[in-house]
């Protein structure tokens, strides 16, 4: 389930949250710290420091995403990563809301399925209905020590109860690598 809650927080669930927090991260000797922040160049860029994009044109969306950063970028195993994400959601987001999520380790798919929104959001304590406005979001997730080294991407369509598209967001390439 922490998977699911990073991800749910990385793609775009935004609310009128601010979780405070301090943050003091140290890499694992065994991982490569010295690699380059993670982008990719598929889509539209999400505006930040993080690997996302869009998967359409996002004016089409009813989440407008300002901007979303990472720290650290790129994650890394074992280490808390802090998302701070700021919006405008431009209709309320209620319960049957659901995310169509999809995690590839290189050319396998771990996870393929449709899930609760509003459980999963839950688990970055927010809750449904997310109401539309101006929101924002910080949230610190630990990432599991166990991640294997590899290039992962994910996909995650965000449809509101109605069938609407909220988001889609993509992130391709993000790479886990051990040490020199």
């Amino acid at each position: 389930m922490k998977l699911l809650s990073a991800t749910a927080a990385l793609f775009g669930l935004l609310a009128p949250v601010s979780a405070a927090g301090s943050l003091a991260v140290r890499a694992p000797a065994f991982f490569d710290i010295a690699q380059t922040p993670i982008r990719t160049t598929a889509g539209a860029p999400v505006n930040g420091n993080n690997p996302l994009t869009y998967c359409a044109d996002p004016s089409t969306y009813s989440l407008d995403i300002h901007s979303v950063d990472l720290t650290p970028n790129p994650p890394l195993p074992g280490q808390t990563l802090t998302i701070e994400a700021a919006g405008t959601l431009h209709e309320k987001i209620e319960k049957g809301a659901t995310v169509l999520l999809e995690v590839k380790y290189g050319l396998i798919t771990l996870i393929r399925q449709t899930v609760d929104l509003c459980e999963q959001i839950e688990n970055v304590d927010l809750h449904c209905p997310l109401e539309k406005g101006d929101m924002v979001l910080k949230k610190q997730v630990e990432l599991p020590k166990q991640i294997p080294p590899g290039k992962y991407s994910v996909h995650a369509d965000i449809y509101n109860n109605d069938g609407k598209q909220v988001t889609c967001l993509e992130a391709q390439n993000i790479e886990f690598k051990f040490g020199r």
